[in-house]
């Protein structure tokens, strides 16, 4: 089994892609496809049919994956962020 940088529950930042810069909260961990569904990020229309508890069809919004090299830690990022900051006040 694979060890992985991210867990149920962290908060992530998006670092690459369409939602780059983006915050959310790890929803789930999909290890056989290496990806990550994050809160908020990659909003996809699901289309339902009509049921029993629904008279008419409705469109839902669900997140959708992101590929785990794309996400990094909250903590991780602010840390990188305010390193960057202090060598650009110093040069």
């Amino acid at each position: 089994m694979r060890k992985y940088h991210v867990k149920k529950g962290d908060e992530v930042v998006v670092i690459a892609g369409a939602e780059a810069g983006r915050r959310g909260k790890v929803l789930s961990i999909n290890t056989k496809k290496d990806r990550v569904t994050v809160e908020g990020i990659n909003l996809l229309k699901k289309h339902k049919k009509r049921s029993a508890d629904r008279q008419q069809g409705e469109i839902v919004e669900i997140e959708g994956s992101v590929h785990l090299s794309n996400v990094m830690l909250a903590a991780k990022f602010d840390d990188r962020a305010t390193r960057r900051a202090g060598t650009e006040a110093t040069a």
